[in-house]
């Protein structure tokens, strides 16, 4: 069995603005979105283009949102990993199907750069892994386990902010030591 652990490795960064046009082509969706623009229905519709990675909503604020590239590591097992970790852990059970663990891909890669090295973020497939789920009694997705010393320090479900999953480990962290 192979546990596969993600954590930053580099960061991109994809610019919001208000100054890209949707679509340079003339496909269907563009003549729609033409013709809704000619009814006065313009500030209504955001704005995309995937070719230089600019997307928009409306506030025509720009924003810049900052992205980790995963970096895998194989372990034999889950309780290697915890034994070995030199930091707290955080372990996200998650599936595939689940929109709320999908939700949460990029709030933890958010909370891993934030956190940077006092935290290992992990991410464990309940469905390629059932028996590690079974051990620790996995009802609901997303479950988050934060362990501490190889041992479970804290348990929480379901999606959460960036913010409030950083708090939540942090101040479990403050008062457990």
């Amino acid at each position: 069995m192979a546990i596969s652990v993600t954590a930053p490795a580099a960061c991109r960064s994809w610019t919001f603005d208000r100054s890209t046009p949707l679509a340079s082509s003339s496909s269907s969706s563009s003549s729609r979105l033409s013709n809704l623009s000619s009814l006065q229905f313009h500030s209504r519709i955001p704005r995309l283009t995937l070719s230089n990675r600019r997307f928009t909503t409306f506030p025509s604020k720009s924003r810049t949102l900052t992205l980790a590239q995963a970096k895998k590591q194989t372990f034999s097992s889950l309780d290697e990993l915890l034994e070995k970790a030199e930091k707290p852990v955080l372990v996200d059970f998650y599936a595939t199907w689940c929109g709320p663990c999908q939700f949460m891909g990029p709030i933890l890669n958010e909370v891993s750069i934030t956190m940077g090295d006092t935290l290992q973020v992990v991410k464990i497939d309940t469905e390629k892994y059932p028996e590690i789920a079974n051990k620790y009694n996995i009802e609901a997705l997303p479950t988050f386990i934060l362990f501490k010393d190889g041992k479970p320090f804290d348990r929480f479900e379901g999606a959460l902010t960036a913010n409030q999953l950083i708090q939540r480990i942090e101040g479990t962290l403050k008062v457990k030591n």
